[in-house]
């Protein structure tokens, strides 16, 4: 089986390498990952007004790794045509994250952009995350559950069906505390108070420094500048008041949860309604 991964937290993440760790027992594996940390960027590329560094990693393993400083889908999108003959890798793989990719929060994952563009490829995709966002974050639970997992939705992927893509999200638990994996849907909810002034005492909760670099990286304000930074509160906006079956509602509770998704956004109801 030839495997493609990818990340969005960057090729240094300790959760790219455990997963490489332990995708090498499903074949041989290609590792095209973002330089630098590019969460939250969804299935945006990088378009031809900015020149891409390329470079080779024969340090790091197991698998051939390679690094792209562009975004997560611009990655998948080099790995397919540089190292795949037809695109046609058996599996992409990307992950595992560093942090929860359930409710809402998918439809900004760069993770799961990156997992998208394995699916438009027409290859079959799998999106990993652990709700953990420290880069120590420990994934002994995805060690010793994905493999199986893994297993089980290969060994049951429907064919012909046009983008399906999984999105697994495992709780930040030891495995002798996780209650099992169930399959259910993706949650609903939105942020508030998102921007808040600029506080560097806060960087190191939201924005581990080994991800994004040094503070002193940050350009100076401009005269007239004020600093922001986008933070957030979660809230459930689930229509019945209630978050039960929800793919976050079900990781609090200590479930791993399997997220079946589409890349065609099309809503067939209301498509049916409007011609009637």
């Amino acid at each position: 089986m030839k495997i493609l991964i990818s990340n969005d937290d960057g090729y240094q993440a300790v959760g790219i390498h455990t997963l490489a760790a332990i995708m090498q027992a499903f074949g041989e594996i290609t590792v095209v990952a973002p330089k630098v940390h590019q969460s939250a960027m969804s299935m945006a590329v990088s378009l031809g007004h900015k020149r891409l560094a390329y470079k080779p990693l024969p340090q790091e393993g197991p698998g051939s790794w390679h690094y792209l400083d562009a975004t997560p889908a611009s990655c998948v999108k080099f790995g397919l045509e540089y190292f795949y003959e037809h695109r046609n890798p058996d599996l992409v793989v990307c992950g595992i994250n560093h942090g929860t990719n359930s409710s809402t929060a998918a439809n900004y994952s760069a993770t799961l952009g990156a997992t998208e563009e394995g699916a438009l490829n027409g290859c079959k995709a799998i999106g990993v995350s652990l709700c953990n966002f420290s880069p120590d974050a420990d994934f002994s639970v995805v060690e010793k559950r994905l493999p199986g997992i893994i297993r089980m939705l290969l060994d049951n992927w429907p064919e012909g069906r046009y983008g399906l893509f999984y999105n697994i999200n495992f709780p930040d638990l030891p495995d002798s505390e996780v209650k099992g994996v169930k399959f259910t849907r993706q949650g609903r909810g939105h942020w508030v108070k998102e921007f808040q002034e600029w506080d560097s005492g806060r960087l190191d909760h939201y924005s581990p420094v080994s991800f994004f670099g040094s503070r002193s990286d940050l350009p100076p304000l401009e005269e007239g500048e004020k600093g922001y930074m986008m933070i957030g509160d979660f809230v459930d906006d689930e229509t019945d008041g209630v978050a039960e079956g929800a793919d976050h509602s079900l990781n609090e509770e200590g479930w791993i949860t399997i997220t079946p998704c589409l890349l065609d956004r099309t809503d067939y109801a209301e498509l049916e309604r409007l011609n009637k």
